[in-house]
């Protein structure tokens, strides 16, 4: 019997405010979780009407050579529609994107494009890549709101996979403005003689349900890169932080969960 499993979506569950159980079958493959691609906001639900690729985002797959969102695929066609309101992530000049792989291939190389012009690409050497791959790519000539072509080329057939990612690039410095002339000086420094100090505040409990260390996973728990886990008597270390939902289990989502 084929199961039907779940696959994560990293990064976005928390970021769309959204749970998403969506089930697709183990022969996919994968997409760019972040920043997050067009297919990945559609299945998180952040962009709404998508179409099939809500369910699926990790198979948009086409012959190789392809400049398009879609593959050339009609069922994902919406993911080249431009006129749809496509969110745009805030980042720096160098960005690091970071792909989730639910089935494995043989890769010859990965490719950035911006417009027509290839600004990265990584050679593999028809190896076979971990299931979480990460490429750290260099776009300080292209600031604004940009587009960018993420390809995934196989190495041991025709095809590949086709992602765009929607970027407001030089928007995630995080520098704080210049102050405005018309803002009123800082005020001076009071000569008023220092209170004594008031006895400390009792202190805080720590915060509850953060997970212990080594505890069984549980669903609906939010864990951080480096939590570690057991599940089934096996223990597990976050690769990717994430909130679970029942069906990403460890033993079922190697790109969430590494066994120790």
């Amino acid at each position: 019997m084929r199961r039907t499993i779940a696959y994560p979506l990293a990064v976005l569950t928390a970021a769309a405010g959204t749970t998403l159980f969506t089930a697709a079958p183990a022969s996919a493959h994968g997409y760019v979780s972040a920043p997050p691609s067009r297919q990945a906001l559609c299945a998180a639900g952040a962009v709404p009407d998508c179409g099939p690729i809500q369910f699926e985002p990790q198979s948009v797959e086409g012959p190789k050579g392809q400049r398009n969102c879609h593959g050339g695929l009609s069922q994902f066609a919406v993911l080249s529609d431009e006129s749809r309101d496509w969110p745009a992530k805030s980042v720096g000049s160098t960005v690091t994107f970071s792909w989730t792989l639910t089935a494995r291939h043989r890769t010859s190389t990965w490719e950035y494009f911006v417009g027509g012009t290839r600004v990265a690409v990584f050679d593999d050497r028809n190896q076979i890549p971990d299931s979480v791959v990460t490429h750290r790519v260099d776009l300080s000539e292209f600031p604004g709101r940009q587009k960018v072509l993420a390809i995934w080329n196989i190495g041991d057939t025709p095809m590949a996979f086709y992602n765009c990612i929607d970027l407001n690039i030089g928007g995630g410095s995080g520098s704080q403005p210049p102050q405005s002339p018309s803002q009123s000086p800082a005020p001076a420094p009071s000569t008023a003689p220092t209170p004594a100090p008031s006895a400390p505040a009792p202190s805080q409990p720590e915060p509850t349900g953060a997970p212990a260390d080594g505890a069984e996973w549980r669903p609906g728990v939010t864990y951080k890169v480096g939590d570690v886990v057991t599940y089934e008597g096996t223990r597990y270390r976050c690769r990717q932080g994430h909130t679970t939902i029942r069906s990403w289990e460890p033993v079922f989502t190697p790109a969430l969960w590494l066994a120790l």
